[in-house]
């Protein structure tokens, strides 16, 4: 016997398909180029993929492509990061220490909440100081788009969120060849580098590039550190979520299944190793959730990038560009204070 699928099902899907493609088809070709000019300049596809998507808008912003960008700025973007979990293993995480742990959580703390202090004492919603610290403080354009799925829906928040994608992942990539100096400057050792390398530079690409460039030692523990921000993002979220509710408005908070997701997933990947009988094959499948979550990730940001008008990025203006680069400063100097302090 044959299943039947409701017609309404099959419409709706049908009705995705054609904004899924021109995402795609836009995901793939940040890809290329962003593997094109690699050699010349280190500029990640997802920063490539959302502006292009930006200029892309007044051509494919249309209702025909309405349904399938949104499942990719929604459903799609929720799976994605939930896979991130993956890439966490908690034996990583405990070869911090006690000390450097505090120290990341302190400048994590501090980054959201002057991110938040910085919006209001520039006029601007606590919503954009939200995506900006916790873009900042977590992993860049992959804790962006997280915060948006958790913020309430408002008039510009593709804007909002697309603005700081832009503004962390060029602070990001002046950073990957700024820090490293700093921290030779500083008389910082391996320790200290890695310390100083994974807990202020934004995206785990750049944090990768400026660590392993510096040693192989240095790049080891950039990107455990980085992971242990990454692994923060399931407590960022949940507190996001609940600080944008209003009080005695009657909205409960919905538990963030794709967060927790994450959380579940960062377990298995910490335990697999030490049961190999147990999930036989994991090796592969968690290459191919991996390879899921980067491609789910640009094509999520293509989406949000044709949704995304330049005008009103270009309405934007000196006020988000202080906020951002305010919250860089700020993760910059408790991590450099908080390495000087424990040494």
């Amino acid at each position: 016997m044959v299943a039947m699928v409701p017609i309404g099902a099959k419409d709706s899907f049908r009705a995705m398909i054609p904004g899924i493609a021109v995402a795609s088809c836009l995901a793939v070709a940040a890809s290329f180029v962003a593997a094109l000019i690699a050699p010349i300049l280190l500029i990640p596809a997802l920063l490539i993929a959302v502006i292009a998507g930006i200029a892309l808008n007044p051509f494919l912003s249309g209702p025909r492509f309405g349904k399938g960008l949104h499942f990719c700025v929604s459903r799609l973007l929720r799976i994605a990061v939930a896979l991130l979990g993956l890439r966490v293993a908690l034996g990583d995480i405990f070869q911090l220490g006690w000390s450097a742990a505090l120290v990341v959580i302190a400048a994590m703390a501090a980054t959201i909440f002057f991110g938040l202090w910085f919006a209001q004492f520039l006029g601007l919603s606590r919503a954009f100081g939200a995506l900006a610290g916790v873009a900042t403080s977590v992993c860049g354009a992959s804790a962006a788009l997280a915060t948006s799925i958790a913020l309430p829906d408002y008039k510009g928040k593709e804007a909002d969120t697309a603005f700081v994608i832009i503004a962390v992942n060029l602070l990001s990539t002046v950073a990957m060849f700024a820090y490293p100096r700093l921290g030779h400057w500083l008389g910082f050792d391996e320790t200290q580098m890695g310390l100083l390398l994974g807990g202020t530079i934004h995206d785990v690409a750049q944090v990768v590039g400026a660590g392993y460039s510096d040693g192989e030692n240095i790049g080891a523990i950039s990107v455990i550190v980085k992971l242990f921000r990454v692994l923060l993002l399931l407590p960022v979220i949940l507190i996001v979520g609940r600080l944008f509710v209003q009080p005695n408005s009657g909205v409960k908070v919905s538990a963030p299944v794709f967060a927790f997701a994450f959380l579940v997933l960062c377990v298995v990947n910490s335990l697999a190793p030490l049961a190999p009988s147990i999930l036989p094959g994991y090796s592969e499948v968690k290459f191919v959730a991996t390879y899921v979550s980067n491609w789910g990730l640009l094509i999520a940001i293509a989406a949000l990038g044709i949704n995304t008008s330049l005008q009103s990025i270009t309405k934007m203006g000196l006020r988000q560009a202080l906020t951002v680069t305010g919250t860089t400063m700020v993760i910059l100097a408790f991590v450099v204070c908080g390495v000087v302090i424990i040494r």
